[in-house]
């Protein structure tokens, strides 16, 4: 069995402020990371400065703090891109990743998809990435398929193959990592084959972009979405990457304040990118916050947050296995997923193992983690998950065993 000592370790838990707090005397264990991230100081200081020193509204004003706003927005835009291989002029806010899908469904969507067409997702997606695509196929008369996911949580290439080569998918949507499964897709070969059938492609990266190194032009998708909370940032912002001509071709999502270039009275005419699809007051301060979140990671460097996450990935799995009646949901190998481990408890609900080991101060979530199709699949009602982050270390993962052991003697 692995031991703490034989796993690397990122040494940032001081970063957070929130981890100076017990509760009932006790440290909290945080692990549920795929829900929301915790966030560094450095994060909350850059919104307290906007908010204190800087605070006016952007692309409005000519006096001193317009144009410090401005440019603290503006400034956080360009560091999204770059630290995610986008093009600025691409890189569109809005308020979360389910925001983004939403804004591709109805503006490209509604534009591009009709009856007949195939709107193409996995089993494996969450919620956020089907409504949207139910809601089109629903109003355009275009059906909804599904990729299958393996008993193993992975996709087949072959089965993607089989389904383009009909003709009639006009968009395929999948996750670039499960949050459920851990399972990381193979989405620059997907996004390829995608395109090759002359179809587009978006990738829901919510789960990725804080745990690996991504390269949105590597990637080659059409639309590439995340957001900000779970990668150290803000609630409220998210991120809709696009290719620049199919973002230039699709009618606005949202009408208003900012997205305009002339509004005449009986038509307008639009803003140029990113502003296009960016209507009314922007979330300022959260976009500050955001620059700030990938500044700081920038920092500690993608490649090892990476292998800190997969090296404590890999120390859980085997941590857990040692857990009589536990089975983990996913693939086995820690190189093939993220730092996300789905689990159930033989005899016990999952509910109830969230709650037996938040009396250890344990925080892990429990339930379908929206994605009530995936877990039909599984078989199951709900599981239980930790999910880590760079905050974490091995002595959480033990705290986590410890805590089911004790959850087991209960309900012996």
């Amino acid at each position: 069995m692995a031991t703490s000592a034989t796993t690397p370790r990122l040494h940032v838990r001081s970063d957070f402020p929130i981890f100076a707090r017990e509760i009932d005397g006790r440290p909290l264990i945080y692990l549920d990371s795929a829900a929301t991230s915790q966030k560094p100081a450095a994060v909350i200081e850059a919104m307290d400065d906007y908010y204190r020193r800087h605070n006016a509204n952007i692309h409005r004003g000519v006096y001193t703090l317009a144009q410090e706003a401005t440019d603290l927005f503006e400034g956080a835009r360009e560091r999204v891109a770059a630290f995610t291989g986008a093009e600025t002029a691409t890189t569109i806010f809005t308020r979360n990743a389910t925001e983004a899908i939403n804004l591709v469904a109805y503006a490209w969507g509604r534009a591009n998809v009709g009856p007949g067409d195939v709107v193409l997702i996995t089993q494996m997606e969450h919620h956020s990435n089907i409504v949207p695509w139910q809601l089109l196929c629903q109003g355009t008369g275009a059906e909804l398929r599904y990729l299958d996911v393996s008993d193993e949580g992975t996709l087949s290439l072959d089965q993607l193959d089989a389904e383009l080569a009909g003709g009639r998918v006009k968009l395929a949507a999948f996750a670039h990592i499960s949050n459920v499964l851990g399972t990381i897709n193979p989405v620059a070969e997907m996004a390829s084959r995608v395109r090759a059938a002359g179809a587009l492609s978006l990738v829901d990266a919510s789960q990725a972009v804080p745990q690996i190194p991504v390269d949105v032009a590597a990637v080659g998708a059409d639309f590439y979405v995340w957001t900000g909370h779970k990668a150290l940032g803000p609630t409220g912002i998210g991120v809709l990457h696009g290719r620049r001509d199919v973002l230039e071709a699709m009618p606005p999502f949202l009408g208003g304040g900012d997205m305009i270039r002339v509004v005449d009275w009986q038509e307008s005419t639009w803003n140029d990118l990113p502003w296009k699809f960016e209507a009314g007051t922007s979330m300022i301060a959260e976009a500050v916050g955001l620059g700030a979140a990938v500044d700081y990671l920038g920092e500690l460097g993608m490649e090892n947050v990476r292998a800190h996450e997969r090296a404590l990935a890999a120390y859980a799995l085997e941590r857990l296995a040692d857990v009589g009646g536990v089975r983990v949901i996913g693939p086995p190998d820690p190189d093939e997923r993220g730092g996300v481990i789905s689990f159930e408890l033989e005899g016990v609900h999952p509910h109830d193992v969230a709650e037996l080991i938040n009396r250890q101060n344990v925080c892990v979530r429990a339930g379908h983690h929206c994605a009530m199709p995936l877990m039909r699949r599984l078989g199951v009602p709900a599981t239980a998950r930790a999910s880590l982050g760079p905050y974490n270390d091995a002595s959480d993962v033990d705290a986590l065993v410890e805590a089911l052991v004790n959850a087991k003697k209960v309900f012996a």
